[in-house]
């Protein structure tokens, strides 16, 4: 076997220009609910963002098609979530548990994104928080589930997660969440998820060169 010299690996990052913009997260959530809480959870979330300095966007799925394959990859709705994507830097998944898994909703908005889209890599290098509800007593199915489906998206799923349990006791009527360790997890979810932002965006091209990809171009 032939092996390569250090020159052919790049292992190194190179010095960058530390952005000074707010960081940018997407937020995405799973039930089409009047009062769905996977979206109280989400929308918790992003003022708990907005209050630490991120700028923060919501997709509204509602009109989403189903994933069919790229046929419809024209819709509206579709290229507005992968502009999305694309703008962000860092996102948050909050879906329902729904037998024991992630909402067919939540993953109908992944499924739509592509791993790449011309020479733009949506979803690579960008952190990831993870966060699930549920009616019952607490479980980690969905979140587990959605762990799995970012690492496929290849992204940088952040080591703490949120899971809250008999949600509808967690939200006041305006939407807002009571007080409680539950949301102190949140708190600490969106703290950790800006950390690896900052030390990740600026390293995107670093995070996601691959030396199978330079072989085959070179």
């Amino acid at each position: 076997m032939t092996y390569l010299s250090q020159e052919q690996f790049n292992i190194t990052p190179t010095q960058v220009q530390t952005s000074a913009h707010k960081p940018r997260v997407l937020m995405i959530y799973g039930s089409l609910r009047e009062r769905s809480f996977s979206r109280l959870a989400a929308e918790e979330a992003g003022r708990i963002l907005q209050h630490m300095g991120a700028e923060v966007r919501f997709f509204d799925p509602e009109g989403l098609p189903l994933f069919d394959g790229n046929s419809s990859a024209d819709h509206p709705k579709v290229q507005e979530l992968r502009e999305l994507v694309q703008w962000s830097e860092a996102q948050v998944w909050s879906s329902p548990e729904i037998h024991g898994n992630m909402s067919g909703l939540l993953k109908t908005q992944i499924d739509w994104i592509p791993l790449s889209i011309g020479a733009v890599r949506p979803t690579q290098g960008k952190a990831l928080a993870i966060m699930q509800v549920t009616g019952g007593s607490q479980s980690f199915n969905a979140i587990n589930n959605m762990r799995v489906l970012g690492r496929w998206m290849r992204m940088l799923t952040i080591p703490n997660q949120s899971s809250v349990a008999k949600a509808y006791q967690e939200f006041h009527e305006d939407g807002t969440m009571k007080d409680s360790p539950y949301r102190d997890r949140i708190v600490d979810v969106m703290e950790e998820l800006l950390r690896f932002t900052f030390l990740t965006r600026d390293h995107k091209e670093f995070l996601v060169d691959r030396y199978s990809e330079r072989k085959s171009q070179s």
